[in-house]
């Protein structure tokens, strides 16, 4: 098989709650023995959101984090780790980087950086372009690889604009995220009109929102490009939203679909080459 696949798994996110389902994993120890399945299953890397003990609500901070990267760095110390840096909840620059100043082994290799602000249907994301540069600005300086987040053309634009002023540099990887009510659909119009403006020497997954996660993840595996896929982006295994989906699920059937494309998955070690990371095992982020 040529041409391995990028899964990129979020198994979290922001939004679903153990009321919405009871297969969203929300504690550390949740959070930890999803993304242990995912692993013995075959994943390229992970996208983690962080919760409160009591509560279950987002957190920013960075003990949180490091409780859940010490968990699934105990059994896949090479698997590419990408923490949060949503603007979704938080709107102070120290909040919102707080994960990146994790060490040793508990650096992140990536964190995500959503191109501009956006609205979705019940609430906003705020991303000035101050805070979009300085969340740049700190990962370069931290050595960490920014995940690069594009909900619409404009976005894909402003990422290259980002790369002039010299705050993110080649390979970049993106995550081209479809069907949000304010932003490009899951049409493959829009898709193909993304994908053709990337700049040069960039690395991309594709992600649908609520019912169009499995058109796109497999628009995805049929183009060539990568599939970001987890209970973060749709809690239904079914369009008719008969079945609520677990985290191991979704993957499978992402597997199958890939198989039977002829596409293998793409290893955190491939990943890692590809993007010019450190190799894992001790070692994190951009390799120096």
């Amino acid at each position: 098989m040529s041409n391995p696949l990028i899964i990129n798994f979020t198994p979290t996110g922001m939004i679903p709650t153990k009321e919405m389902t009871p297969h969203v994993p929300i504690s550390v120890s949740e959070i930890v023995e999803d993304v242990h399945q995912a692993c013995d299953l075959g994943i390229t890397m992970v996208h983690i959101h962080a919760r409160e003990k009591v509560s279950g609500i987002p957190t920013y901070k960075k003990e949180i984090y490091a409780k859940i990267i010490a968990g699934i760095r105990k059994f896949s110390p090479q698997l590419v780790i990408c923490v949060s840096l949503s603007g979704r909840t938080f709107s102070e620059l120290d909040q919102r980087g707080d994960p990146v100043f994790l060490e040793g082994d508990l650096k992140p290799d990536m964190g995500s950086l959503t191109l501009s602000s956006l609205n979705f249907n019940k609430v906003a994301s705020m991303n000035a372009p101050d805070m979009i540069g300085d969340l740049a600005a700190l990962m370069k300086a931290r050595g960490i690889v920014p995940e690069l987040e594009a909900f619409d053309l404009g976005m894909v634009n402003y990422a290259k604009y980002l790369a002039r002023k010299k705050l993110i540099r080649p390979p970049y990887y993106f995550n081209l995220l479809f069907g949000n009510i304010a932003c490009s659909q899951s049409n493959l119009l829009h898709a193909g009109t993304m994908i053709n403006d990337l700049p040069e020497d960039s690395v991309w997954s594709i992600a649908g929102i609520g019912n169009t996660q499995l058109k796109m993840n497999s628009l995805s595996i049929a183009m060539g490009g990568g599939v970001r896929v987890g209970l973060e982006d749709n809690i239904w295994y079914d369009a008719e939203r008969t079945q609520l989906a677990r985290n191991i699920d979704l993957l499978k059937r992402v597997h199958i679909i890939a198989q039977a494309n002829g596409r293998s998955i793409m290893t955190a070690e491939e990943f890692r080459t590809k993007m010019n990371m450190a190799p894992g095992n001790g070692e994190y982020g951009l390799q120096v």
